[in-house]
């Protein structure tokens, strides 16, 4: 219970901050807006330079000390999300929150299949987790469908409070 409550604010911070982000034109950060863009590196699609890529971005991803703009930028359709990541980039427990990737397999030139867990204070709370990875924007993205299987669970298998992306996913 105390695990499904804690990562029920972590995931609400991240989708929060992506939803809010996708709803406006406009930016109240005070980073040039260059910053907030992707940064593509030609990242290779295939092979142990990619699955290197993947961890890298997915843990960059989940690091408290990102900046929301490059979360957004490190996840699938991610100004779709925008909102969400930026509400909840402010909560306590994102600040504690961060993942460990431990399998990364690609399958596809565009996809990859992820096994990870997230940790609280460096512990797991959601061990051993199966995700997947998008190449997006010529860079490896944490895949949409990922995230909003971590929204279910934070939100306690309910769908009702998703964003609107989430519900429309197969």
């Amino acid at each position: 219970m105390k695990i499904r409550r804690w990562l029920r604010w972590v995931v609400v911070a991240f989708a929060l901050a992506a939803a809010v982000a996708a709803c406006g034109s406009t930016s109240t950060s005070s980073k040039p807006a260059a910053a907030s863009s992707p940064q593509p590196t030609s990242e290779p699609t295939s092979g142990s330079a990619a699955q290197k890529q993947i961890t890298d971005n997915w843990t960059e991803f989940f690091d408290p000390k990102t900046p929301v703009d490059r979360r957004i930028a490190l996840l699938q359709d991610g100004q779709t999300f925008a909102p969400v990541i930026k509400s909840q980039a402010g909560s306590a427990l994102a600040s504690q929150a961060s993942a460990s990737v431990s399998k990364v397999a690609v399958t596809s030139a565009n996809q990859a299949a992820v096994g990870y867990s997230i940790l609280l204070a460096g512990k797991p709370v959601l061990a051993n987790q199966s995700g997947n990875a998008v190449y997006q924007d010529g860079m490896w993205k944490v895949g949409a469908s990922s995230f909003c299987g971590l929204l279910t669970v934070e939100s306690g298998g309910s769908a009702v409070s998703l964003p609107a992306a989430c519900k429309a996913s197969p």
